[in-house]
């Protein structure tokens, strides 16, 4: 039993957080989308209210029902919205997001912390309500008085036997149903109670007709019961002047070609488990297979005038392909990182058995592992593609965080968002966060001026942080951007000399002067606010984002605005490699950065070859990384770009493009340079994956110093 009350209780959670983030982003643009977005937020607290309310959770109903009778008054136009408004409900959606989080750790009964925290929220509500605002029941919400017109429901009701041991209350749902309108008769069956020698207390034989007046519409009522629906059989017949609004939905709709049964939900008359459950008698039905509408008629789930209203209108409607059900499955987060794992594996063990067969050179056994290393590559793409998310939902969250820091530093900014259908893996998203929440909270701190600065320098009053992203040679791209005062270059560069980063004198370009900014400690903020100014912060930003193999990069005009722009790999998990050899070692180079290979001709003291006239800098991988012995009599140039950099790798051997697994380095190499990770070839061996950011960085700063 414990078990199920769990499950519910996740599916509770998860589905209030999405919720609450849906309330979150309706009060960051109700300025835009008014009378929309009001409506979106009271549906939320509405949803999360009546969820509560069905689980016991009476702290949950009490605080959610004073912020929903605020949002009513806003929804009738009594109350006006305003920024102060705003930021009181996103503080109460915080709130309620921590009421939550308590009912997860099953610290929500007697929590006198959170009673505290919501205290003053509830007071600045209840101003807006020009008193106490009234207190709903326990376990159900404040009953809407039903308008005359409304009409009287039936709901024939039969709990299943488990419905008790899956954690259910059949009384609450009953209660909560007080909330929709009103309950005007009920009458309680138990023809289906055994003897008393046959009797279980932890089963439910009783069942109810309920008379229900409300102005709700049927998939309202029926979403009462959406936690126990598995448990119950129920049965919803409309009042009679619903039957005309249905016919005038009907007449409504757009002359599609939609089944019966999706022509009845989207007008009203049918909810979509009603239709589930006819559709599901019509599968295991014996031929001649019974029309839908028949079965929705036998089954009361809709009167027949209703249903031939819908055939004539389904008549009428011009040939076109019917939309297909989208279905979609939650996945647990681990047992995605299972299956790539297992995948990676897999991915080791094929190239094992394809070394194998090569060294047998048995031609079936070739064709044979050919075939499953194809196959292998598909199931590769596939799961990771599951892992594929939209980084919209991480610059969505950034609305929030440019509200409440502009507010805190009285700046009027706006967020620009673009790009949010790129796609990265969720590893690397979860990991990105913090990183580029510091980068927009520094541009809004340090780079957006004052708005009477802005104003002298002909600027529009509001300044504008923009995020955006993008897909390039096989990395994703993140530019956090700011039309703001730009970076001083000379106070840069005379702290750095003042700390001794840089010697007097010396010649930097911009790239490199903006760049020292990410040094420890680094600060040239005339004044510490609470949210820079102490040095702290972009050196640890840098670190996380080379954690994840990128690189970072600032452009700056002052007086115009910065961009600082992050580069990160689209997956740390399983990436297509491009091996070469160097002695008996080997590396692997992501396949994406690999422009072409070419032979290599030395010219004595030149560090560059002429690659069709252009000159291409190049390194040496043996001397980069100390490989002893003696270079092969004919070497290879791989030409690679990263980013804006390009440059060569000279090379012993070009072993060919293959699947690589990536596997972190251990602790003995943390401090090696010019490696990103691991992997295992076929025969056992061990590979090493080369970071292009930091050797293409080390090539530049190189050919600089000898042009110098």
């Amino acid at each position: 039993m414990s078990i199920a009350i769990d499950q519910v209780t996740a599916t509770f959670i998860a589905e209030s957080r999405e919720l609450l983030e849906q309330m979150e982003t309706a009060l960051l643009a109700v300025a835009r989308d008014g009378q929309d977005a009001v409506n979106a937020i009271f549906r939320a607290a509405h949803t999360i209210k009546g969820s509560a309310g069905m689980f016991g959770l009476d702290p949950v109903v009490a605080f959610t029902h004073v912020a929903e009778s605020v949002l009513d008054k806003v929804r009738d136009g009594d109350v006006d919205v305003t920024d102060e408004l705003v930021a009181l409900l996103l503080a109460c959606r915080d709130h309620i997001g921590a009421l939550v989080d308590a009912v997860e750790g099953g610290t929500l009964d007697g929590n006198g912390d959170l009673a505290a925290a919501g205290a003053p929220l509830v007071a600045a509500l209840q101003a807006y309500l020009g008193g106490p605002a009234p207190v709903p029941a326990s376990g159900a919400g404040e009953p809407e008085t039903p308008d005359a017109g409304d009409g009287h429901w039936h709901i024939s009701l039969r709990f299943g036997r488990d419905v008790l041991r899956n954690g259910m209350d059949p009384l609450s749902f009953i209660r909560y149903l007080g909330q929709l309108g009103t309950i005007t008769g009920i009458a309680t069956l138990a023809d289906d109670l055994p003897e008393a020698d046959a009797f279980d207390p932890e089963s439910c034989y009783l069942g109810f007709e309920i008379g229900f007046a409300s102005g709700a519409d049927k998939a309202t009522i029926a979403g009462v019961f959406d936690f126990v629906r598995e448990d119950c059989q129920i049965r919803i017949l409309p009042p009679e002047n619903r039957i005309a609004e249905y016919l005038a939905w009907l007449d409504e709709l757009p002359e599609q070609r939609e089944r019966l049964g999706q022509m009845l939900v989207r007008c009203g008359s049918v909810t979509a488990h009603e239709l589930d459950l006819a559709l599901a008698a019509q599968a295991v039905a014996s031929a001649p297979v019974q029309p839908i509408g028949e079965i929705l008629v036998g089954q009361g789930a809709v009167r027949a005038p209703v249903v031939e209203a819908a055939l004539a209108k389904q008549r009428q409607a011009p040939e076109a392909r019917v939309q297909q059900e989208t279905r979609s499955v939650r996945v647990d987060a681990d047992k995605l990182d299972r299956l790539i794992n297992l995948v990676g594996e897999l991915i080791i063990a094929g190239a094992s058995a394809n070394l194998v067969a090569r060294r047998a050179q048995n031609a079936e056994l070739l064709e044979c592992t050919s075939t499953l290393s194809g196959l292998v590559e598909e199931v590769r793409d596939s799961a990771l593609q599951l892992r594929m998310v939209k980084i919209g939902a991480t610059f969505n969250r950034f609305q929030r965080v440019v509200h409440d820091v502009a507010r805190e530093l009285g700046k009027d900014i706006r967020l620009d968002v673009s790009g949010e259908d790129t796609e990265l893996d969720k590893t690397v998203v979860e990991k990105i966060g913090d990183p580029l929440t510091h980068l927009v909270r520094n541009a809004m701190d340090h780079g957006i001026e004052p708005a009477d600065v802005r104003a002298a320098r002909g600027k529009p009053a509001q300044g504008t942080v923009a995020l955006n992203a993008y897909h390039d040679s096989g990395s994703i791209v993140i530019e956090v951007s700011d039309d703001g005062g730009g970076l001083k270059r000379e106070r840069i560069l005379a702290k750095a000399v003042e700390r001794g980063l840089v010697e007097a004198g010396r010649a930097l370009t911009d790239k490199e002067i903006f760049n020292l900014i990410f040094e420890p400690g680094f600060s040239t903020a005339e004044q510490v606010t609470n949210l820079s100014g102490r040095g702290v912060g972009m050196d640890v930003v840098k670190r996380n984002i080379l954690a994840l193999r990128g690189s970072v990069d600032i452009a700056s005009t002052e007086g115009t605005g910065t961009t600082v722009t992050v580069r990160l790999p689209l997956t740390l998990a399983i990436i297509n490699g491009f091996q070469v050899g160097v002695g008996r070692s080997v590396f692997v180079i992501p396949m994406e950065m690999v422009e072409e290979c070419i032979e290599f001709r030395e010219l004595p003291g030149c560090d560059w070859v002429d690659l069709r006239g252009q000159p291409l800098p190049f390194v040496r991988l043996r001397e980069r990384f100390a490989v002893a012995g003696t270079a092969a009599r004919r070497q290879s140039i791989v030409v690679v770009r990263y980013g804006g950099r390009k440059a060569g790798l000279v090379v012993d051997s070009l072993l060919g493009e293959f699947q690589t697994v990536i596997k972190p380095l251990g602790k003995v190499f943390a401090g090696a340079r010019f490696l990103s990770g691991s992997s295992i070839l076929g025969s056992g061996e061990v590979a090493l994956i080369l970071d292009m950011a930091a050797l293409l960085a080390g090539v530049e700063t190189e050919s600089q110093a000898a042009a110098a």
